[in-house]
């Protein structure tokens, strides 16, 4: 596959159609209801560093699903290269495809649409996977779903084989939990949300990366896992770190601080010595009591968000939460514990599909596709070597409720070249 040159990052996109709430269009014919029941979609998601392909039938049954890593090509840079990931992409995308139709038993021909994610994540990571989503599209005039990477992660949940103990019905509250981003949301409908809660600096993914890099751990693929097996060994009130934003009645979360004060501990307590089975110990301790505070405070924002969520809207009976970092043991426990006090049914997909996933993106372009929220096939003639490419690397998924104050996000958005949020197109459309 031909890596893309150009990218057209920030002009009116041609999937802005797409993103138009369902309210605002035509409700479908019962014929078009009974064809959706039997749809097939294609997912690719390929915002970050693993490659990720399914096909995900209209009752939620995973018929086929493929998932590429790419651990080995990042662990020596101590983080994604995005260059190095953008290759990887290209390399293994189109096999992936190939074995994912294959396990479903489909040819491409007989799928009903292809989704894609556009945002947010690495535009030359995207732009790989709408480029290989278009021409699929395009060869076999099929529609193409533009698909939110955080509505994803949201709405795996609902997916009956990759759901946990129980799917959630709108209105549900949202905790969306990965490296880059941690979101606390009021769920109302598909393309419908409203932020309660969201990071001002590090995300908690991010934070448990960088701590398990000051703690000489492998990070190939993401430190958190590491981390939380070192953490397993220590004393998680070996050291008293302060928990953040204890002045702050919201439900934002900060982990820049607490990242500090582990790097000035681990100074302290280190004293340059690299990792070793000597030191093993005082690394343990400092990995059990900097993931005690970091989920202590996690939970907290998150029991304010379900106090909040209540009275804001008493319909809601579930707590979702999703994302990579969601995957870990003890923030998971943590978490079903704050729902159970609050009144909510917990709802966590299993760990390998917390984590980015072509499932999750098949899912939730069959969720937009049943509500007629695509575009029409692209045409053939316009998938070249270099053809534009609309992705959206910065991309807000809900407005700020109103409750929570004004929204600093917005204040920057010009400055940081973010896309309005999913939720504000769809009204607007």
């Amino acid at each position: 596959m031909a890596i893309v040159r150009r990218l057209r990052v920030g002009a009116r996109a041609p999937f802005f159609r797409a993103m138009a709430c369902p309210s605002s269009r035509a409700r479908s014919s019962d014929a078009r209801q009974a064809v959706v029941r039997r749809s097939r979609v294609l997912g690719i998601e390929t915002s970050c560093d693993d490659t990720g392909v399914a096909v995900v039938d209209a009752s939620g049954k995973i018929l086929g699903q493929v998932l590429v890593t790419q651990r080995d090509v990042h662990a020596g840079y101590g983080g994604v290269m995005p260059r190095a990931a953008e290759q990887a992409h290209c390399n293994a995308l189109g096999k992936a495809v190939d074995e994912a139709l294959e396990q479903a038993q489909v040819k491409a021909s007989e799928l009903d649409a292809v989704a894609v994610t556009v945002g947010p994540g690495l535009a030359l990571c995207l732009a790989v996977g709408v480029r290989q989503a278009r021409a699929i599209a395009a060869a076999n005039r099929l529609p193409i779903v533009p698909v939110h990477h955080m509505e994803a992660h949201a709405l795996i949940a609902r997916c009956e084989d990759a759901s946990g103990d129980a799917k959630p019905d709108f209105p549900f509250l949202a905790l969306l939990v990965s490296g880059g981003h941690n979101l606390m949301m009021l769920a109302r409908g598909i393309g419908e949300y409203q932020q309660i809660g969201t990071t001002i600096d590090d995300a908690l993914g991010e934070a448990y990366d960088k701590v398990a890099r000051m703690l000489g751990l492998p990070v190939g693929g993401g430190g958190g896992p590491a981390l939380e097996a070192l953490a397993l060994e220590g004393d998680p009130k070996k050291y008293k770190f302060s928990r953040p934003l204890q002045k702050r009645k919201n439900c934002d979360v900060s982990y820049a601080g607490l990242k500090t004060a582990v790097r000035l501990c681990i100074e302290a307590e280190l004293k340059g010595s690299p990792p070793s089975e000597e030191n093993r110990k005082v690394r343990a301790d400092i990995a059990a009591s900097f993931q005690r505070v970091a989920v202590d405070h996690l939970a907290e924002r998150t029991q304010r968000a379900a106090t909040w969520g209540k009275e804001i809207d008493p319909n809601i009976k579930h707590m979702v939460v999703a994302g990579g970092v969601a995957s870990n043991q003890v923030v998971r426990t943590s978490l079903k514990a704050v729902a159970r006090e609050a009144g909510f049914e917990f709802c966590c997909p299993p760990p390998k599909f917390c984590t980015d996933n072509g499932v999750m993106v098949a899912w939730a372009g069959l969720e937009r596709f049943q509500l007629g929220l695509h575009d029409a096939p692209p045409e053939l003639e316009s998938i070249t070597e270099d053809e534009w490419v609309d992705v959206r690397p910065r991309w807000p998924l809900g407005e700020r409720h109103p409750r929570v104050g004004e929204d600093t996000v917005s204040r920057g958005m010009k400055k940081k070249r973010l896309f309005p949020p999913l939720t504000g197109v769809a009204h607007a459309s």
